[in-house]
């Protein structure tokens, strides 16, 4: 649920509809069977149903306005307490329970509270309560301190478990952003190491290069000979940066497949995606130990940046390396692969081997790679830390 927060506000207003769905459905069928019955006029219970449908239709929209946040009062807001109200002071007046009645009321009171401060809610609650305790003893003769009881009881639950209710949702909602970030600011650190060992490499370098090509330009008309040593030694620094850039490149691309594998089991489990590794590549040579590196590598990248998975499984068994995870909502349809997979399906067939990824029938998402194993050796089952 915490990884789909959508679906679980969903689940929450949902249950909270069928609620009203119910409570709509017996305060109905009251009224319609003492009109039945001939303790109310047709004309009675049809504006009493009118209201109690009318504060039914209502509360589902104002739940869904005032569920990520608290807004303002709203006209809506004041219609359903005159549905409210209306509906239950025109309660058929022989009916000797008034529990669906007071249900009405506190229903209201509590979508009321998710507008209202606590201080005006109370306010409210008080003036509510009051109100309809009076009406229960001098209509309906009632005992005052029974339909109060009642009152109170029905306002300490629903309100604070309204108010629960949203705030539940809020709790889910901010723990999916903070996964989210977490994840964004893992791609990005490993973007900005990079970008941090360039500058490095070639900040002072072209520095150097740009002041020597300013120089050269102003002595070559005053003094060749020395326009020319001063070229001379930007070729050969140009030369020499771009023999680092090389080898930072080189190095950066002849990955280790362990150390791969635990940064990304490491960066998974850090945004909330359990991650579960089960390596045997002992038999696999240098050049497929790093094939298989720059796969994982993308593939975590690619959860990370474009899925909501909650768990994501890593299987290398010799020349096979398999990555699912659950991050892929069924009946979506399938994601045109990006330049990173593309890229690597390239050099994987250039290799001699494979690289397919797509959803499953079961609902997953699996990155599936096969890359040729030369002098296999007995495997063993290795789990990173």
């Amino acid at each position: 649920m915490a990884a789909r927060p959508e679906t679980a506000r969903k689940i929450l207003i949902y249950w909270m509809d069928g609620v009203v769905a119910l409570m709509a459905v017996i305060t109905v069928a009251f009224t319609v069977g003492r009109s039945t019955a001939g303790a109310i006029s047709p004309l009675h219970a049809a504006v009493t149903v009118t209201c109690q449908l009318g504060l039914c239709v209502l509360f589902p929209i104002l739940l869904r306005e005032a569920f990520d946040h608290r807004p303002r009062p709203t006209w809506k807001l004041a219609l359903a307490g005159a549905f409210a109200l209306a509906a239950t002071l025109l309660r058929p007046t022989t009916l000797d329970n008034s529990s669906p009645w007071i249900e009405v009321g506190t229903l209201w009171l509590a979508a009321a509270a998710l507008y209202l401060s606590p201080r005006a809610i109370v306010c409210v609650a008080t003036a509510v309560a009051g109100l309809l305790t009076v009406h229960g003893a001098l209509v309906h003769d009632q005992s005052w301190p029974g339909v109060l009881i009642s009152l109170l009881i029905n306002f300490a639950f629903m309100i604070p478990a309204m108010l629960l209710w949203r705030w539940l949702w809020w709790i889910i909602r901010d723990a999916s952003n903070a996964r989210e970030a977490r994840a964004r600011l893992a791609v990005a650190e490993e973007r900005l190491r990079f970008a941090r060992d360039l500058h490095d490499l070639l900040g002072h370098s072209l520095a150097v290069i740009t002041l020597k090509s300013e120089l050269a330009a102003k002595l070559a008309t005053k003094d060749a000979a020395r326009a020319l040593t001063e070229m001379t030694e930007v070729r050969e620094l140009a030369g020499d940066s771009l023999a680092e850039v090389q080898q930072a490149v080189h190095g950066y691309q002849h990955l280790d497949l362990d150390e791969e594998v635990a940064g990304v089991r490491a960066a998974l489990e850090a945004s909330g995606t359990r991650c579960v590794v089960h390596v045997r590549a002992d038999g696999l040579g240098p050049a497929a130990r790093a094939l298989l590196a720059w796969v994982v590598r993308e593939g975590g990248t690619n959860v990370l940046k474009h899925s909501r998975a909650t768990r994501c499984a890593i299987t290398i068994d010799g020349g096979l390396l398999e990555m699912r995870n659950d991050g892929v909502a069924r009946g979506a349809a399938q994601p045109s692969p990006g330049s990173g997979l593309r890229g690597l399906a390239e050099r994987l067939v250039a290799a001699g081997g494979t690289l397919s990824a797509a959803p499953t029938a079961t609902g997953e998402f699996l990155l599936r790679a096969t890359v040729p194993v030369v002098g296999e050796l007995p495997a063993r089952e290795a789990v990173p830390a």
